[in-house]
């Protein structure tokens, strides 16, 4: 992953991951998945949501206004 790019959420539900990204991308906020779960047993590891740091502040809101927990 390049440089600049900052965790704003992290589960280890691969869903609810996905919807913080689709909410973000769908505000015109850049986000990626880095998925860290291990691939034999998805119930080990975590599922992070990075954005760039110019868009950290905006991402932060716009998931505060959604009522998505950190």
């Amino acid at each position: 992953m390049e440089k600049n790019w900052v965790k704003v959420f992290t589960s280890s539900n691969y869903y609810q991951s996905e919807i913080v990204k689709q909410m973000l991308t769908g505000n015109h906020i850049d986000a990626v998945l880095l998925n860290r779960q291990a691939s034999s047993h998805q119930n080990f590891g975590a599922v992070e949501v990075y954005v760039h740091q110019d868009d950290f502040s905006q991402a932060i809101e716009m998931m505060i206004l959604n009522q998505i927990t950190l």
